[in-house]
């Protein structure tokens, strides 16, 4: 009988919550039997999973060292933990590297919940069925295909992560603490900071790149015309409209040439040091198949470039190589392609690989190449015959540090010309760190949204950090990208505490954005919504409106275990209560221990200049406030709550009722805010509760609004506030 482990549920945890602060994959697992068979009691298992996953003896697991999931492996562990470990293993071959994990029992005997990072949910829920697959076969002592599952999720990491020039620029918003948000699920258009603070990328393209710039960029004839008359150097040429016409401008401007499309990339239907005209004709027929349009011009003798400029200054280059073969007089191009070129492992199918693989015939500038030396994929070279295969495209070697200053200066004023803030300048010289016109060189494309990936990965040189310069050129340092955020949780009237919150920023003309109940307010106004968004979709439609300038977002513990914070950090935390949980059962939290290890969330993710506002008078809220990395305010019921006299004499603010006023306390001052008997003040309290008045006071003192402002929005509050 093949050994079960079922999986009961597996959620996806797109933001902070109860385990990490990063978005997380959630499986609730069932081991039947095998609750009662540790791996110690499996004959063979250590062995197996061992052969299958070697790097498995990296796993530091809870022993806190490399070898240590491999100790506790031996010394008996169980199969949901097993799982986790193999999940993460299956990841990090596929490319999607993760460190977290955890498996945690739950109050029903043989049930676990098990957790990993999930850099990306479709990558990281296949992996864990496969976990599940894999260990049930190094159970029973069955075949498994490790490397078919490797290449399944490889596909899906090509499918659905960032590529890897987007995924460059996030990680260096990230390094920088600056939040980002994916606007195309299995696409590069990425968000970078919230609200009124937003930036947009789509891979190396940003919210800065001119439409018109792109359009200039896109013809080459156009760029060169503007780059000549700037006094850059390009090659003469022109646009062609027949064969014929192509070969008198090949004769006019003088052989060898080069003919290429005039708005396709990636050297796309590009042929170089074309010398005759039957070699013209294959060479029109390319490019006019790749562009719309057709020119020739001057063929320069050097040696491809690729220079990066970024807001105006060069920060990395990349040379470029052709790609050769040597006859042996025995194999045919197709098989030397394949033996000598193909197999490099800079060379692959996915975006990953800095080198495309050769295929024959579909790489139609290889085809044109091999048939300008007589050569067919079937044809055998002679023994120690020279075959060049590619001349273009192969950008393989950083030579940054030796570009001269000439020539950063000649391509950052190529790209201002164009009028692209990100550019990738194609040039041709002999020698990079010579002067362009000692040596005849010149640049001859200009282009948008070029490919970071020679950078990121040279096949020689070092990796330059081209990801952070992107970044700095959208977010000036000490910019973060930031909105004020006011997160509220709990389980009393968090709503219209979120809306009281909302109400006094708004007064404080803000454009503010509020989601609370699944509903979304804008400067206070309801906005109309297609359906009930969850609490973490409708925190993201007020974080993605660029408009916003601050937002206060409700999260009920349930939106936290079902999906997590719809933000990664907040100036204010607000938590009303951490009661014994009710109907939370399907989720196994039944105690108040597991309420608070829920809400704790809310607190964890305030920033260091941030505060926690938090329910003296619930002493579980209360104790909450040795996990803030900011500030604490407490408030409270009671004037003479015994924390009172301990929190302020620590700095601490203290707000409550006391003389017939909302007062705050800090140091030795008490501050009269609100009158509680005002009519309007009384009306808002028999609505929504005096704990939601003291808490929506506390957020905006964090918030530093001013008292006066404080009092004449809570004192017409009742009567202002849509949803009260």
């Amino acid at each position: 009988m093949s050994t079960t482990i079922e999986i009961l549920r597996l959620r996806h945890l797109r933001g902070p919550n109860l385990w990490t602060y990063r978005a997380a994959l959630e499986a609730v697992l069932d081991i039947g039997a095998l609750e009662d068979r540790p791996s110690n009691t499996i004959e063979g298992l250590y062995e197996r999973l061992t052969a299958w996953l070697p790097g498995l003896i990296e796993h530091h697991c809870g022993v806190g060292e490399r070898g240590g999931f491999l100790q506790r492996l031996r010394e008996g562990t169980w199969a949901g933990h097993i799982m986790e470990h193999i999940a993460i293993e299956l990841l990090n071959l596929a490319g999607l590297p993760t460190g977290f994990g955890q498996t945690r029992s739950t109050d029903q005997r043989g049930v676990y919940k098990l957790v990993i990072r999930a850099r990306q949910w479709e990558v990281a829920r296949q992996a864990v069925l496969d976990a599940r697959d894999l260990l049930c076969a190094a159970i029973d002592g069955r075949a498994y295909d490790v490397a078919a599952a490797v290449k399944q999720l490889k596909a899906l990491v090509d499918r659905w992560a960032l590529g890897p020039s987007t995924a460059a620029i996030v990680d260096a918003a990230t390094a920088r603490r600056i939040p980002h948000i994916r606007l195309i699920e299995g696409g590069n258009l990425v968000q970078l900071g919230y609200g009124a603070q937003l930036k947009r990328i789509w891979t190396a393209e940003t919210d800065r790149t001119s439409a018109i710039a792109e359009g200039i960029s896109r013809d080459k004839d156009l760029t060169k015309r503007l780059l000549a008359e700037c006094g850059v150097p390009v090659p003469e040429g022109r646009v062609v409209g027949s064969v014929d016409d192509a070969w008198d401008a090949a004769q006019d401007i003088g052989l060898p040439v080069v003919v290429k499309p005039t708005d396709a990339n990636h050297a796309r239907g590009v042929s170089l040091d074309v010398r005759t005209r039957e070699e013209l004709v294959a060479a029109y027929e390319l490019a006019e198949r790749e562009g719309s349009e057709v020119m020739v011009e001057r063929y320069i003798p050097g040696t491809e470039h690729r220079v990066l400029v970024v807001g105006g200054r060069m920060v990395a280059a990349s040379r470029g190589e052709c790609a050769w073969i040597t006859g042996d007089g025995v194999h045919t191009v197709r098989q030397l392609i394949e033996r000598d070129i193909n197999s490099d492992p800079r060379r692959g199918e996915e975006e990953e690989y800095p080198l495309d693989t050769i295929r024959l015939p579909e790489n139609r500038d290889v085809m044109l190449e091999l048939r300008r030396q007589g050569l067919e994929p079937d044809s055998v070279p002679a023994a120690g015959q020279r075959v060049l295969v590619q001349r273009t495209g192969l950008l393989t070697d950083d030579v940054t540090d030796l570009v001269h200053p000439d020539i950063a200066e000649l391509t950052a004023l190529a790209a201002r010309v164009v009028g692209l803030d990100i550019a990738g300048i194609d040039l041709v010289v002999q020698d990079i760190s010579r002067p362009m016109a000692e040596q005849g060189g010149a640049i001859v494309e200009v282009n948008a949204g070029p490919g970071l990936l020679p950078h990121l990965k040279p096949a020689n040189g070092k990796p330059r950090p081209v990801g952070e310069a992107i970044v700095a050129h959208l977010f000036p340092p000490g910019v973060a990208g930031r909105i004020p955020i006011v997160g509220v949780s709990g389980t009393r009237a968090t709503a219209a505490v979120a809306r009281l919150i909302g109400w006094l920023l708004h007064r404080a003309n803000l454009a503010i954005g509020v989601a609370c109940e699944g509903r979304l307010y804008l400067n206070m106004q309801p906005v109309p919504t297609a359906g009930a968004p969850s609490a973490w979709e409708a925190g993201q439609r007020v974080l993605m409106n660029r408009c916003v300038q601050a937002a206060v977002i409700e999260s009920s513990p349930r939106s936290i275990l079902d999906e997590g914070l719809a933000y990664d950090r907040c100036l204010i935390g607000v938590v009303t209560d951490v009661p014994v949980p009710q109907g939370l059962h399907d989720h196994y939290i039944t105690t108040q221990e597991q309420m608070r290890k829920v809400l704790r969330t809310q607190v964890d993710v305030v920033l260091p200049e941030g505060c926690a506002v938090l329910n003296a008078d619930c002493e579980v809220c209360a104790g909450l406030a040795e996990l803030s990395d900011g500030a604490v305010l407490l408030y409270s019921e009671r004037p003479d709550h015994l924390l009172r006299a301990e929190h302020v004499a620590q700095g601490g603010r203290f707000v409550t009722v006391e003389d017939g006023h909302v007062v705050v306390a800090q140091g030795g001052n008490v501050q009269p805010l609100v009158p509680v008997q005002h009519a309007g003040v009384q009306a808002l309290v028999q609505r929504v509760g005096l704990p939601a008045l003291l808490a929506a006071t506390g957020a905006a003192l964090a918030l530093e609004l001013s008292p006066e402002l404080i009092r004449v929005g809570l004192e017409v509050a009742a009567a202002e506030v849509p949803g009260l």
